[in-house]
């Protein structure tokens, strides 16, 4: 790329074109701060006026989150006009703040305290009427303060831009500006996929999970049997609440986290991914080998994806397998073979998935899978709940999950939670059933990485299989149009709702705002690269990295399930979808 000769404060510096201001100081050591550029650089609608500076030239102070360099340009970002103005801009937007910090859900994370601290703003500078508030508290996964909001449109972007849909815009206008859905609508009333990717940009705390931790207190306060689970993507990302960079592993503090907490077990949820496998992979079977539904199969384990599907989808409904996720699938384990195994009552069982994602608390609640899980915990309100017990996570110890019936698993379930992963974890057990040997090659690196669609091809006996995978539903939508227009030349897909997979789950740890300074100036373009790369560590450690090698797996089926796709196993791990749900409820 062609490098441009730009001076910063006076001193000489070679920057790529095609860089804004913004971009340029902070790769050559000038932090300035913007409230409305995404945690990746790119900024949503200049609204904010936080990152102004001077350019030599210019009419006046310029937006550095949108002014691009050129050659020859001097920009001075510590001028006194240039501070005062940033000084400003976060004073008025403090006027209009809701600053109740100590409730906030952002408390120690708001990117609005931090800049306010940098540009040294004082508070009730400016004082006056302010903006009503309105709380949303109605949706499963997601709720909304506009009291909080400092409509810097984040959140609007990271929409269309993972999606290609808008659930959030701009509500009145002037000063009685909000965002939100239409009309001021409930995030249950709009069509919203309540994967959270709007609350992982929002720089305060406008947005953000509904909460469940009092359900499980409360649960540990009846007595309860309570039984909890973690997703693959958790320890991927855990430790990072905790100070450690991106990309350690958290699995073994973290279970012993689990246990100082009280849980009656701690089970991994990669156990029923194995099982999510065995029966996926025989339903393909099915659809290849007798037709029992249309190809493509596609994936189902993505509950903010399968919302998507029921909304702007519901024709693509019979491709769509009707495995219920890996978390539905324990806790309906849990309660129904653990139990008889342990002569429980399943009404004394409570079970916690501890998940990267908001859209699982809807999940929970479909009336097509009730009570399998109790309550759904994201990897921030662990994090939440280990904090608040006093447990020091840097004095834990490592420690191995519960081995009690659910135990052991494989490396195909581990990769869950990348994207790309399911389909691998699939082929792998496919291959076997439909050639009677292992393929050799366990790796299928070619639906590995970070691409929006990934295609590969696999002969089995002579045939060719070709499958694809994606994640964003702007980039599935590609895919779902194929399979409408009857032109799709797969037999496989994978989807997964949130771009890169769980690891990037609405329920993960915050990333660090783009602004401000890191040890690794790649950090926030590769993080989701790093988290991916401890399920993969993970699954080239373990010897068993096939589903259906899993020794736990195979009593299950015999001693209870007796094969995939059996009557039990229909009734326990399989669910149905509703093609009415794409709706837009009237206003209440």
């Amino acid at each position: 790329m062609a490098l441009v000769n730009i001076k910063i404060n006076g001193q000489p510096y070679q920057v790529e074109s095609g860089l804004t201001v913004l971009e340029a100081a902070r790769k050559c050591g000038y932090v300035v701060p913007s409230l409305c550029a995404f945690n990746h650089g790119k900024c949503s609608l200049a609204s904010c006026r936080v990152c102004l500076v001077e350019v030599v030239g210019a009419r006046g102070l310029v937006a550095s989150c949108v002014y691009p360099v050129n050659e020859g340009m001097e920009i001075i970002t510590n001028s006194q006009k240039a501070v005062e103005a940033r000084r400003a801009s976060v004073e008025l937007i403090l006027s209009n703040h809701q600053k109740n910090c100590l409730q906030c859900p952002k408390q120690g994370k708001c990117e609005l305290l931090e800049v306010a601290n940098i540009v040294g703003a004082r508070d009730q500078k400016f004082m006056g009427e302010q903006t009503p508030a309105t709380v949303d508290e109605l949706a499963p996964g997601l709720m909304r303060n506009t009291a909080k909001c400092i409509l810097c449109g984040r959140c609007i972007e990271r929409c269309k831009e993972a999606h290609g849909i808008s659930i959030l815009g701009f509500e009145n206008r002037g000063f009685k500006a909000i965002v939100a859905p239409a009309q001021n609508r409930s995030f249950a009333e709009s069509p919203c996929l309540q994967c959270g990717q709007c609350v992982n940009v929002c720089p305060t705390g406008a947005l953000y999970e509904n909460e469940e931790i009092a359900k499980v207190d409360a649960a540990f306060k009846a007595g309860k049997k309570v039984i909890v689970q973690t997703a693959p993507a958790v320890r991927a990302a855990i430790a990072e609440e905790f100070g450690e960079p991106i990309g350690t592993t958290g699995t073994g503090k973290m279970v012993a986290a689990l246990r100082r907490l009280g849980f009656y077990r701690v089970f991994d949820t990669n156990f029923a991914a194995d099982l999510t496998i065995m029966e996926e992979a025989h339903e393909l079977m099915d659809r290849i080998t007798k037709k029992t539904a249309p190809l493509p199969q596609i994936t189902s384990c993505s509950p903010g994806w399968i919302n998507y599907l029921e909304y702007f989808y519901p024709e693509v409904i019979p491709n769509v397998s009707s495995c219920k996720s890996p978390h539905m699938m324990m806790g309906a384990i849990i309660k129904s073979y653990f139990a008889k195994q342990h002569e429980l009552d399943p009404k004394d069982i409570f079970v916690v998935s501890i998940m990267p994602c908001t859209a699982k608390k809807y999940e929970r609640q479909r009336k097509e899978m009730p009570d399998d899980v109790d309550a759904v915990l994201t990897t921030r309100e662990l994090a939440k709940m280990i904090k608040r017990a006093g447990i020091v996570w840097n004095k834990l110890p490592e420690e191995e999950f519960d081995n009690d019936l659910l135990g052991e698993y494989s490396g195909a379930g581990v990769i869950f939670g990348v994207t790309g992963g399911v389909m691998e974890a699939a082929l792998r057990t496919a291959y076997f059933w439909l050639t009677g040997k292992e393929y050799q090659e366990i790796n299928f690196t070619a639906v590995r990485g970070l691409e929006g669609v990934k295609e590969a091809a696999l002969n089995i006996n002579g045939t060719e299989i070709k499958v694809a995978v994606t994640s964003g539903m702007a980039n599935a939508k590609k895919l779902l149009d194929q399979i409408k227009d009857g032109t799709s030349p797969y037999a496989f897909i994978e989807v997964m709702c949130c771009p890169g997979g769980c690891i990037n789950g609405g329920g993960q740890p915050f990333v660090k705002p783009i602004f401000l300074p890191n040890e690794d100036d790649d950090i926030l373009e590769t993080y989701r690269a790093k988290r991916a790369a401890v399920l993969y560590s993970e699954d080239e450690r373990l010897v068993i990295r096939q589903s259906h090698n899993n020794k736990d797996i195979q009593k299950l089926y015999k001693d209870y399930l007796g094969e995939p796709g059996s009557e039990l196993a229909e009734e326990l791990l399989h669910t149905s979808y509703d093609a009415n749900r794409a709706r837009f409820p009237e206003k209440k």
